[in-house]
């Protein structure tokens, strides 16, 4: 079985392939409002293989993204369908024996076997399907027994919120070091080539200071920031809906700070990026959305796309149409996206990916080292970022709170809508855009290092004399290795 995803734009840059069949094939398209890149999964003789391709139209036509949600979702159906049909079955015969053989498979007897976390998203995705073909009247009923809430796929690991924060002194040395190109000493490193430094400097500064997740930093255009209109110590802020996850909507506050440096790679990096897409643009203009003007007051553009004139509020382009949506500058087309790269409309996910691979790569080769701070087990993320947004700020709030408390019991005055009106964790919530306050409630236990408290407590339990029985202990170690253990 073969993974194909859906691209007119293939079939209209080659006519002479194609010729009537593939105007026909995009007609087609467009008359069952299929988008580009569904997935298509084919058998040998290169038909769709239900209900596999039924499914990813019908997530399609709910509004799931092709790009990322689609695409990760059509990897782990072709793999169980693979698995299924080594032991004859289809998704329609599969029986419970058959699924936890495959997870076995996943998790146990295959040569990179996947952890829990990685397991039971995939997990959820064969659920989701084998429920939507019972809803569909294709199986009689799913073939996994529940017991409760979990069924036999789950991994039955209990898990907390993953959440990283760095320290200041932590996230400079990401910032500068890692993506910005620096030596530990501040000064530019000669063997930094290629990396665009401001890129990855602005998009850290925007990412930290707004707590927006990667797929909503990395797809902001120049409308949302202003760029070019506003005056210099201005803020900005916008609305945020089709790039946030759940389509949830907020608005974004961006400081001064942030912005500054996003300017920056503007001035210095961005044109040189954007001058070598010219040509490839001017080759792709049919499938792409073409802005012919900016309603700052109304937040809104117009532009042609798809042969017609469009008009669309900011936010709610979704990312796959931020991803193709130029406009003409003093060169020709330009993306309107802010982050690009060389011979890139806007930079992926797996593309930011390699560039914290790259940056990690540049910490760790200088970790050892007294002025670099301490580094974590794991890899960072930028998500990480988010994390330190939201403590920092939920910081900041609690103790203004407390304050406040104060003067509010010497006044001796309060009311309810103030204490909801100022109460910390309904603001972080708002401002990261969470489902539910109680997801927030998960950081109050990352406020404070509860090892510190450990340690103080048994400072004086695991010392005698100013020896702690580690260090007793280690000196009987050395003894008995030197062949003078006391006898017992």
């Amino acid at each position: 079985m073969d993974l194909f995803f859906v691209s007119r734009a293939r079939v209209q840059e080659r006519p002479e392939l194609y010729s009537g069949v593939g105007e026909e094939a995009v007609w087609r398209l467009d008359f069952r409002a299929l988008p580009d890149r569904l997935p298509v999964i084919v058998d040998g003789q290169m038909r769709p293989v239900e209900p596999a391709c039924g499914w990813f139209r019908h997530l399609a036509y709910l509004g799931r993204d092709p790009e990322d949600t689609l695409r990760h979702y059509a990897y782990i159906v072709l793999r169980l369908i693979e698995f299924l049909a080594e032991r004859g079955r289809e998704l329609g015969t599969a029986a419970e024996s058959d699924l936890v053989a495959y997870r076995r498979s996943r998790t146990e007897l295959q040569d990179v076997p996947v952890g829990g976390t990685a397991w039971d998203r995939e997990a959820s995705v064969i659920n989701t399907l084998l429920d939507w073909m019972v809803g569909q009247g294709l199986r009689r009923a799913s073939p996994l027994r529940a017991v409760g809430s979990t069924n036999p796929l789950a991994s039955g690991m209990s898990r907390d919120m993953d959440i990283r924060h760095l320290s200041l002194g932590q996230y400079v040395f990401f910032r500068d070091v890692g993506l910005g190109g620096q030596t530990l000493d501040g000064e530019v490193d000669p063997a930094f080539r290629g990396w665009a430094p401001n890129r990855g400097r602005a998009a850290s500064d925007l990412a930290l200071m707004t707590g927006m997740r990667p797929q909503e930093w990395s797809t902001v255009l120049f409308p949302e920031l202003a760029v070019g209109l506003r005056r210099p110590g201005e803020v900005v802020q916008f609305d945020l809906q089709e790039c946030a996850k759940y389509r949830k909507h907020r608005i974004v506050f961006v400081p001064q700070d942030a912005l500054t440096s996003v300017d920056r790679f503007l001035l210095i990096e961005r044109p040189e990026m954007a001058e070598g897409l010219v040509r490839a643009l001017e080759r792709r203009h049919r499938e792409l959305l073409v802005v012919s003007e900016i309603d700052y007051a109304r937040g809104r553009l117009r532009g042609r796309w798809e042969g017609r004139d469009r008009e669309f509020a900011w936010s709610a382009i979704p990312p796959r149409l931020r991803r193709v949506t130029v406009h003409e500058g003093p060169a020709g087309l330009e993306p309107l996206a802010v982050f690009i790269g060389h011979g890139s409309l806007m930079l992926t996910s797996s593309s930011w990916d390699r560039v914290r691979y790259q940056a990690w790569d540049r910490l760790t080769a200088v970790r050892d080292e007294e002025r670099a701070p301490q580094l974590p087990l794991k890899r960072y993320r930028f998500h990480d970022l988010r994390h330190t947004f939201a403590l920092r700020l939920l910081d900041f709030l609690m103790r203004r709170a407390a304050e406040r408390e104060r003067a509010v019991v010497r006044a001796g005055t309060a009311t309810l809508a103030e204490h909801m009106a100022f109460n910390p964790l309904l603001i972080v919530s708002r401002r990261l855009g969470h489902a539910s306050p109680a997801t927030t409630y998960e950081y109050l236990r990352y406020l404070e290092d509860p090892m510190a408290y450990v340690d103080a407590v048994f400072a004086q339990w695991a010392a005698s004399d100013g020896d702690s029985y580690a260090d007793i202990a280690l000196r009987a170690m050395n003894v008995e290795e030197a062949g003078h253990a006391a006898p017992r």
